[in-house]
């Protein structure tokens, strides 16, 4: 099991990113969130793994803590969630926002992220209600300040919001609703999101 990679980040473009460790690549998917924190390609880079094996590939999924590795996990567990999903939840609600949907049997919430229909959001609800106490919160869930993603703003929140699996459409209407003059890709997206389930 890869458990941890430590190299330098030779690309990052959401969900993906490679980083170099003694001269082999490794390509990472991983939540919107791990990307605000990432450094400036080239720089040394520190990233938590779960490896997932199948019959026909062998992918790693990156987060920057220990409590986003735990819930990833724990959402994997529960019928009707893949790993592309699991990424999905994490990019679009933060811990504390998670464990406060189920508290609250706030499904409504839970179907406005992309892919979660009803049923699959009262599955979340029943099968972590009894895992309240293990939900990891707080612990560097919610985005933080850190490096711009690379490029124009408004493109690269565009480009992320889409490969969470927003339709186009909805996209374009999410970035120019959130977004103002000289704002970063990071919080064009974290306001894209945040009207999406408050809306």
């Amino acid at each position: 099991m890869i458990a941890r990679l430590a190299g330098i980040l030779i690309h990052k473009q959401p969900p993906l990113m490679v980083i170099d460790v003694a001269g082999v690549g490794y390509e990472v998917e991983a939540p919107l969130t791990v990307f605000y924190d990432l450094p400036e390609t080239g720089q040394p880079v520190v990233i938590l793994t779960h490896l997932s094996v199948k019959d026909d590939s062998h992918t790693l999924y990156g987060f920057s803590s220990e409590a986003e590795r735990t819930l990833f996990r724990q959402l994997l567990k529960i019928s009707g969630i893949g790993a592309k999903l699991a990424l999905t939840i994490l990019s679009g609600a933060s811990g504390d926002e998670l464990a406060r949907y189920v508290a609250e049997s706030d499904a409504a919430s839970l179907t406005r992220l992309p892919g979660i229909g009803k049923k699959t959001a009262e599955r979340i609800i029943i099968e972590l209600r009894d895992k309240l106490d293990s939900i990891p919160v707080g612990g560097g869930m919610a985005p933080r300040s850190g490096t711009a993603l690379p490029g124009d703003a408004v493109s690269e929140a565009t480009h992320a919001l889409t490969a969470l699996g927003y339709k186009p459409q909805e996209v374009n209407h999410m970035v120019r609703n959130a977004a103002q003059p000289d704002m970063e890709a990071e919080e064009i997206i974290r306001r894209a999101l945040q009207s999406m389930v408050k809306h």
